[in-house]
């Protein structure tokens, strides 16, 4: 491996679309953002014990 912006992309959030780069338009773009918006995020944090 290269370790190529290995340190900067340690806190990315990744997307893998079955798409190539030369075919990647906004619908594309879009739908990466509407994945991204879609998670469950903590920050860290565990999730609250909820009693039933």
């Amino acid at each position: 491996t290269s370790n190529f912006l290995l340190w900067q992309s340690a806190y990315a959030e990744m997307v893998f679309l079955d798409r190539l780069w030369p075919d990647f338009d906004r619908r594309d773009l879009w739908r990466a953002v509407e994945l991204y918006a879609s998670r469950d995020r903590r920050y860290g944090g565990a999730m609250p014990n909820v009693v039933e």
